[in-house]
C-alpha cells in the first residue's frame, strides 16, 4: 500500500495526476495530451479521462518481477470489473505503461513483438483457467486474451506509430485494457453499436489522415481479435501469424 491507501499496482488517474514524478509523470502527461485533444478518435477514452476514470499500472521492467507486478495489477482490475453495474461512468479503462528501460524497440513490429511477449508471459502466470466459451486458438473469431478468468481486449499503443497516430499515446509503450464485454455492450454488432463503431472509424480517418485499419471488426462476426490488438502501420501491410500460444497446447 502507498501513503494514499492505494495498492502499489493499480493506481487511480487522480492519484497519478497529483503525485507522479519522473517517467511516470512524462507518460501521464503524454496520455493527457492525447485524450484532451478534441480530435482524438476514441470518444470513450476521452470521456473516461475527462471524468478521471482511468486506472494505471506502471511497469518498471519486463523481467519476472515486472510481469508479476503487471499481473497483480490486472488481477485487481479484473476483480474491480466483475462488479460493473453497466454504466459508462463506471467503465474504468486500464492503462499499463512500460518504462523506457523495459522496451528495446524502434519499429511498430518490434513494439508489437514486445507486447505479445508480455501477453504470453502474463498467460504463463495466469492464476485462473481460461473461461468457458472463449476459444484457445487466436485464429478463431471467438478467441480473446484472458486473465484471471475474464476475457479482455488489449490495445497496443507505441511511439513506433508515425502514420497511425491514434495508436500512439506518447513516448512509452502502453497496453490499454478493457473487459471484452464492454465493447459488446457499447459498440457491439447491434444497430447502435454499429453506429458507434462507424463514428469512431470516421474519426480515426480524420485523425490519422488515412483510412482506418482493415483489421478492425466486431467480436464474433468474423473478425479476428488478435489482429486488432496491434494494428499494422500501413493499410497495404498484412498482419503476421499471431505469436500467442495457449498454455499446454
Amino acid at each position: 500500500m502507498n501513503g494514499s491507501g492505494e495498492t502499489t499496482a493499480l493506481i487511480t488517474q487522480a492519484h497519478v495526476d497529483e503525485s507522479a514524478i519522473g517517467w511516470h509523470r512524462d507518460a501521464f502527461d503524454d496520455v493527457a495530451s492525447r485524450l484532451t485533444d478534441p480530435g482524438f478518435p476514441c470518444v470513450f477514452s476521452r470521456n473516461a479521462f475527462r471524468k478521471k476514470l482511468l486506472k494505471f499500472i506502471f511497469v518498471e521492467d519486463s523481467e519476472r518481477g515486472g510481469i508479476e507486478h503487471l499481473g497483480e495489477g490486472i488481477k485487481e482490475y479484473v476483480e474491480l470489473s466483475r462488479d460493473w453495474d453497466g454504466a459508462l461512468d463506471t467503465a474504468y479503462p486500464l492503462v499499463a505503461v512500460f518504462s523506457p528501460d523495459a522496451v528495446t524497440a524502434n519499429s511498430v513490429k518490434e513494439y508489437h513483438a514486445f507486447g505479445w511477449k508480455v501477453l504470453q508471459d502474463l498467460h504463463a502466470i495466469d492464476p485462473e483457467p481460461w473461461p468457458d466459451g472463449v476459444d484457445k486458438d487466436p485464429d478463431s473469431e471467438s478467441w480473446s486474451m484472458c486473465f484471471n478468468g475474464m476475457p479482455l481486449f488489449v490495445n497496443m499503443s507505441s511511439p513506433g506509430h508515425r502514420v497511425r497516430q491514434s495508436r500512439n499515446l506518447g513516448r512509452h509503450f502502453i497496453l490499454v485494457v478493457n473487459p471484452r464485454e464492454r465493447f459488446d455492450i457499447f459498440a457491439g454488432d447491434t444497430p447502435s453499436g454499429r453506429r458507434v463503431r462507424s463514428n469512431i472509424r470516421e474519426r480515426i480517418g480524420r485523425y490519422d489522415g488515412v483510412r482506418h485499419a482493415a483489421q478492425l471488426g466486431s467480436y464474433g462476426s468474423g473478425a479476428l481479435e488478435w489482429t486488432q490488438y496491434g494494428l499494422v502501420e500501413e493499410n497495404r501491410e498484412r498482419a503476421d501469424k499471431c505469436p500467442f500460444t495457449f498454455r499446454g497446447a
